[in-house]
């Protein structure tokens, strides 16, 4: 068990509130925190704002090198993260494992976007009283970022913030969950060690009334907000004139056309819905089938999550679908499946509930207004229906307040391109199931699902601002 201090201004900071957390499928404690009060958040802001600028002043390959420290640091100690991330968070150690390489190649990634800066150089002499005349634009850090976090990728999502941060010269402070915050004060540690300078990383965990500064001090230029739909919009309207961007909930569908491999779709699909008890934004919930495939499809679905699909202690290598965060979730799960049965829906596997675990499901004829088919589940249950013509799947894709990700099988390009124009969706994954995604590509959705992109490159950009400065070499 780990004991874990607010962390910032390079130290840490003790308190007299302790938090334990708990192994979602056991109960046993596995780590305590110190929470931060709220002195410490007005602190941990104040030293982020005094290492502004010594974090804009850290020339480009001191921000390369700590990145690839953290990277090696990461790679040096995969087993302990992932043991962590799979007590903390119930994540299978399979992808907790998993969870620890992403952060590593989101590590890497931000290294390499520091050796490629963005910039342009503009010849004003398109206007007459321009002639002579140079822009030169170049971008530069926008100041402390504050994040707030999650728990599904306790570790990984926590990079996806403080790596670009550390890329674009901004000091950061992290909020994560406090269902999962042990890997985040870890991942502190090893920045601080990586050279980060003195308050350019901060990690508090505090109740939600001691972390409002975090969405409302002006001293803060920009707020990253990783969690749900509800939430993220709340905090944005709360925000001031910061900028905000958020990568919010979604409700991810796959189209399985008439002419794919439905071997493939189906493998795919089930570890899509259910791996780490479909705790995954980006996981498939809808599945929309033509109508031709549909029987040979559900079959292969339903063996695939019956024998393929294993469920259990997270801490046994081979689990696939483990616990989720709490029984209260797996009881809303639970709930909202026996709400669609009772409108018309068919378990066709799964269903049941024991404790934190819900089993992995599969459904069909659910209605549209039931809350499985409609919201965003966060758990193992996929719905599936059949469709008559690619424009009707595509119209009941876009049928949602979500658009995030979405999946597309099959052989033809012109169904891939049709997709691709009709999809109200920030990314179309051919050939694969919504929850594809590699840690250096845009990442983010529209309508609901979110505002702005990560994505190293991405993110960099969210967290810079250009700087024009217009030259006059001659007279």
């Amino acid at each position: 068990m780990r004991t874990f201090s607010s962390f910032f201004g390079g130290a840490t900071h003790p308190s007299h509130l302790l938090h334990e957390v708990r192994a979602p499928h056991s109960g046993e404690v596995v780590g305590t925190v110190h929470m931060a009060t709220a002195a410490h958040v007005e602190a941990a802001i104040a030293a982020g704002k005094t290492a502004r600028a010594a974090m804009a002043a850290l020339p480009a390959y001191e921000r390369r090198a700590i990145l690839r420290k953290v990277e090696a640091g990461l790679r040096a100690r995969e087993d302990e993260f992932a043991a962590v991330l799979a007590a903390e968070a119930g994540k299978p150690i399979d992808l907790a494992r998993s969870e620890v390489r992403r952060a590593q190649d989101t590590f890497g990634f931000a290294a390499e976007e520091v050796s490629r800066p963005e910039g342009e150089l503009l010849d004003l002499g398109i206007a007459p009283h321009g002639s002579g005349r140079w822009g030169l634009v170049r971008r530069v850090p926008v100041g402390l970022v504050s994040a707030i976090t999650p728990f599904n990728f306790p570790l990984n999502l926590v990079a996806h913030k403080v790596a670009p941060a550390i890329a674009a010269g901004c000091p950061i402070v992290v909020k994560p969950a406090p269902q999962a915050p042990l890997s985040a004060f870890l991942l502190a540690w090893l920045c601080a060690e990586a050279g980060v300078p003195a308050g350019g990383i901060g990690v508090v965990l505090a109740r939600v009334e001691d972390a409002d500064p975090l969405v409302t001090d002006p001293r803060i230029q920009l707020l990253s907000f990783t969690g749900s739909a509800r939430v993220g919009w709340h905090l944005k309207a709360r925000a001031g004139h910061k900028r905000v961007a958020l990568e919010l909930g979604g409700n991810a569908a796959a189209i399985v056309h008439d002419d794919a491999d439905l071997d493939e779709a189906a493998r795919r699909i089930a570890v899509s819905a259910f791996a780490y008890a479909g705790q995954t934004c980006i996981s498939a919930q809808r599945v929309l089938v033509h109508a031709t495939v549909f029987d040979g499809f559900v079959e292969r679905l339903v063996d695939e999550t019956a024998n393929r699909i294993v469920c259990g202690d997270p801490s046994h290598p081979g689990v696939v679908c483990g616990p989720l965060i709490d029984e209260a979730t797996a009881h809303r799960v639970e709930a909202w499946i026996a709400e669609a049965t009772q409108a018309g829906a068919r378990v066709l596997r799964g269903g049941g509930r024991g404790g934190c675990f819900v089993e992995p499901s599969v459904l069909v004829d659910v209605p549209h207004h039931a809350r499985l088919w409609c919201e965003e589940v966060f758990g193992p249950v996929v719905c599936v229906e059949p469709y008559a013509d690619l424009a009707e799947a595509i119209a009941k894709v876009n049928d949602s307040r979500y658009g995030l990700q979405a999946g597309v099988f099959t052989r033809s390009i012109d169904v891939v391109w049709a997709c691709f124009e009709g999809l109200e969706v920030g990314a179309v994954i051919h050939g694969d199931a919504p929850t594809f995604r590699v840690d250096a590509m845009p990442y983010g959705g529209v309508k609901e699902s979110g505002l702005g992109r990560e994505g190293l490159r991405e993110a960099i950009r969210e967290m810079t601002e250009p700087r024009l400065l217009v030259l006059r070499p001659r007279g």
